[in-house]
């Protein structure tokens, strides 16, 4: 064992260090979120009903715990050295498979395996694997030791929720009362998940590097913003053969327009502040509140946002390439409507928060934005489709290019420091080089 901070770390981890960045490996356990963002918006869009979204958000707020686990782990050690490899290819397996039971998670179909306990197998599995983990690699820690039922009774509670709404509703209930006791169930498991994680940081937890964490934040949004790209290219029929027309064209650029805004509007200043802001605060205690409210909990929203437009934007160049579509398509359902709009809507309401909890700001030209969202939808559902998405980008444009004017003397310094640092950083790691390789 190595004696580091403090703590002896067992043979075969390595800890991680305040200057750690995202490492390759957390690249790939990104991977298995993207299929995961991928069914929940495929099983959202297979029950459009306010009840099927209520079930799809609490799942993704589940996957969303599970890859905080990632997240955590990766803050403490290094993910790309050691047995931690073969933890994280293990956990990985069990994300996909819960992912792939998610259709089946609340209602079980006739045949195959119950998927409301594959479910909760998989879920109990990738949560104790990351809590036993983390105790056992810092069980040397006395505040941790200390703490160490504390840390293990949330999740305990939480599995055994999602393991009862898997087995008691099949012998109890049927039909819509089974669904609504298991949504319940999963919804007291997120109450005792994330009420928990208000007091982790007390418990012995504290972001060791704030580079790190901001960083794998930062990529699970591009994760998101991909998975929209993803959901406007392929249609209810991916492999059926599309017309290149002008109106596909159109849409094409339309949705990237909007993810792109949606790209400018957290990277350019934003996601910049909010890491410098997190180095400056020095006190273990204030950083990991500060981590929690503003990355675990706040970027949840983010990621709902995106998910939510993605839904709205799903099948766009398809029925745009049908040609039993009409030239600029059908009026949106109220569903698709309210997904597509919405998300931007919630997106950038995060976003307004985000700013007031780090920088203590007001992002004015965003808060007006929302309110226009809010107000253009009964508009867009008059017009038809391609209509619509092209007024959702107009509107996000210019919100994000007017709150970049607003922000101007802020991004200057903002990203002046970022340069600097990144500037200083490749300046070493060149030196570094010049004399070791």
């Amino acid at each position: 064992m190595a004696n580091v901070g403090g703590v002896r770390w067992p043979r075969g981890i390595r800890p991680s260090a305040p200057g750690s960045r995202t490492t390759r490996l957390e690249l790939f356990y990104d991977l298995v979120f993207v299929f995961a963002f991928l069914r929940v918006t495929t099983v959202a869009s297979g029950s459009p009903n306010l009840r099927g979204l209520v079930q799809c958000l609490v799942a993704l707020a589940l996957l969303w715990w599970c890859w905080t686990g990632f997240a955590a782990l990766g803050n403490v050690v290094r993910t790309d050295q050691g047995i931690v490899p073969l933890l994280g290819f293990a956990t990985s397996a069990a994300v996909f498979v819960l992912a792939l039971s998610l259709p089946k998670a609340f209602v079980d179909q006739p045949g195959g395996l119950p998927g409301p306990l594959v479910f909760a197998v998989c879920y109990f599995l990738v949560r104790a694997t990351q809590v036993a983990f983390f105790l056992w690699a810092v069980r040397t820690d006395p505040g941790v030791r200390r703490q160490m039922f504390t840390l293990a009774l949330p999740f305990l509670v939480a599995t055994g929720l999602i393991f009862t709404s898997a087995l008691v509703p099949q012998w109890i209930f049927d039909g819509r009362a089974e669904t609504a006791v298991r949504l319940a169930l999963w919804l007291a498991a997120l109450g005792v998940e994330y009420g928990a994680g208000l007091a982790q940081h007390r418990a012995g937890w504290t972001v060791l590097s704030a580079g790190h964490w901001a960083e794998r934040h930062a990529l699970i949004i591009i994760v998101a913003l991909g998975e929209s790209i993803i959901a406007l290219g392929l249609g209810p029929s991916a492999t059926a053969g599309l017309p290149l027309t002008w109106p596909v064209i159109f849409a094409a650029v339309l949705g990237v327009a909007v993810v792109a805004a949606m790209w400018w509007a957290y990277f350019d200043t934003l996601a910049l502040a909010m890491e410098q802001v997190l180095h400056r605060t020095r006190d273990p205690s204030a950083r990991g509140g500060l981590a929690r409210d503003v990355y675990t909990y706040l970027h949840l929203p983010l990621i709902a946002g995106v998910i939510l437009f993605a839904l709205g934007l799903k099948g766009q160049i398809y029925e745009a390439g049908n040609p039993a579509t009409p030239l600029w398509g059908v009026p949106l359902p109220g569903f698709h409507l309210l997904a597509l709009y919405g998300g931007v809507a919630l997106y950038l309401l995060t976003l307004i928060t985000l700013g007031s909890r780090t920088l203590g700001a007001a992002r004015w030209p965003s808060i007006v934005g929302v309110v226009l969202l809010v107000a253009l939808v009964p508009v867009a559902g008059q017009l038809p489709e391609l209509a619509a998405l092209a007024v959702l980008a107009v509107a996000a444009v210019l919100v994000v290019a007017a709150q970049t004017v607003v922000d101007a003397p802020r991004r200057r310094q903002v990203r002046q420091v970022a340069l600097e640092e990144q500037l200083a950083s490749e300046a070493e790691q060149t030196r570094w080089r010049g004399h070791h390789l």
